[in-house]
């Protein structure tokens, strides 16, 4: 049995959670998302309370399935009531970010300077050295974070580039000068 799968979902008010034609539909303060669904996966809908169900709860594969489809839902009605955010730093002396608009601008050393177009529904916050990406779809703003961490990623001998918040950068020593 999926430990996951066989919670309720709990549904706040103002939240709108539909099925129609395979296709999971939250509708909440903050935005709209839809979610597809796997054959063998169902989504039972009680008043304030849902429930995910598969055809067969000892297969293996559709037991997988029923936990991600449970953890998706309880996503999507986390992102149009909270939404999400990831926090980014910038480490290096001269390197820094400019977000106007959807068009984020970075100068993190190389001989111009670096342009990321936010996707839509991603929201993208500079405050000093501190890149905040915002969003109601968690998929979406991890991805975004990490597309905008490769673009400088961190080194290891001085820790320069771009990483996130909580990311602890492991330093390596560099070359030992004057051994005989």
């Amino acid at each position: 049995m999926s430990r996951i799968g066989k919670k309720q979902i709990e549904i706040p008010n103002g939240v709108e959670v539909k099925v129609e034609n395979g296709v999971i539909s939250v509708k909440g303060p903050k935005g709209l998302l839809n979610q597809e669904l796997h054959p063998v996966v169902s989504l039972e809908i009680n008043g304030n309370v849902a429930n995910v169900k598969v055809q067969d709860e000892n297969n293996k594969s559709q037991r997988s399935l029923w936990g991600l489809f449970a953890s998706l839902v309880i996503n999507m009605i986390t992102g149009v009531t909270e939404g999400f955010s990831k926090k980014l730093e910038i480490n290096g002396v001269g390197f820094k970010a400019n977000a106007t608009g959807k068009k984020l601008i970075l100068n993190v050393g190389f001989s111009h300077p670096v342009e990321y177009d936010a996707p839509e529904g991603i929201e993208i916050k500079t405050e000093g050295n501190a890149i905040t990406i915002s969003g109601i779809d968690k998929q979406a703003v991890g991805e975004v974070a990490a597309q905008i961490r490769k673009i400088k990623k961190p080194e290891p001998y001085k820790g320069k580039g771009i990483k996130y918040a909580d990311e602890v950068i492991r330093k390596k020593a560099g070359k030992a000068a004057g051994k005989e």
